[in-house]
């Protein structure tokens, strides 16, 4: 139960903050041993689960909006959303079997890490009202890259904004629009598997992960948000590349 809330607090946080949230939730199961339904791509998305409630509390007035008055953006927002979706209902299982490794997450962090560093010389200020279709369908592809572990969702995405000219906080609010479809599909495509009788899941582990990554998911979009009107990714950046060079250094300790 421990093991579930700290993983849940680390979704809550990582989701967010444009480090990983996957990496995250594997490496530390990988470092401290932790194994079972802890360990489990099924357990990731009912975590996500937490942080989609968090995304609700605090942009539902957006979405009241987008359903009653702004239906460009929300055109916008289904755009965006088509590549990850395929992404992920194409290349789940490769996902969960060939790519859940501290070798690509690594090279991802890294990636990724290099594509926020330069996203941050490119941006202009152009807010989320000029957003247009292509800006949208650079980010949804930005977004499918992030099934990669290690890449970043909210990273890669924000960047991708930011190299179409959006500012920082026009960025950060889109790409969080933006998950909001696509982790309330990726909850729903693993809610059969997750109660069904062939699959044994302690489903007390997954509801007190689901409710420390909510709270701390509200809080950490809540910072989010107010970090971005004054600072840059670059912070972002450095941690990647202090993580990678951790994960790189324990795979060596360990061979």
């Amino acid at each position: 139960m421990v093991e579930a809330i700290i993983l849940g607090i680390v979704q809550g946080i990582t989701e967010f903050f444009p480090v990983s949230s996957t990496a995250h939730l594997v490496l530390l199961p990988w470092v401290f041993r932790w194994g079972g339904d802890l360990n489990t791509l099924t357990f990731d998305v009912a975590l996500h689960a937490g942080t989609l409630l968090a995304l609700v509390l605090c942009f539902w007035r957006d979405w009241v909006e987008m359903l009653t008055q702004k239906h460009r953006l929300l055109f916008l927002i289904i755009a965006a959303s088509v590549p990850a979706g395929v992404a992920g209902v194409l290349f789940n299982d490769m996902v969960e079997e060939s790519l859940r490794s501290p070798y690509i997450i690594s090279i991802a962090l890294i990636a990724g890490g290099i594509i926020m560093f330069f996203s941050e010389k490119m941006f202009k200020h152009r807010s989320m009202e000029k957003l247009n279709l292509p800006d949208a369908l650079l980010i949804g592809i930005a977004q499918a890259v992030a099934l990669i572990p290690g890449v970043s969702r909210s990273g890669i995405t924000i960047s991708a904004g930011l190299f179409r000219g959006l500012d920082r906080t026009s960025s950060a609010r889109f790409s969080f629009l933006l998950s909001t479809p696509i982790v309330a599909g990726a909850a729903l495509l693993h809610a059969k598997q997750m109660i069904s009788g062939d699959a044994h899941y302690n489903l007390d582990l997954f509801w007190a992960g689901f409710a420390a990554s909510a709270v701390t998911g509200f809080m950490a979009i809540q910072f989010l948000m107010s970090f971005f009107k004054k600072y840059s990714l670059n912070i972002f950046v450095y941690y990647r590349f202090f993580l990678a060079a951790v994960i790189i250094l324990g795979i060596w300790l360990k061979t």
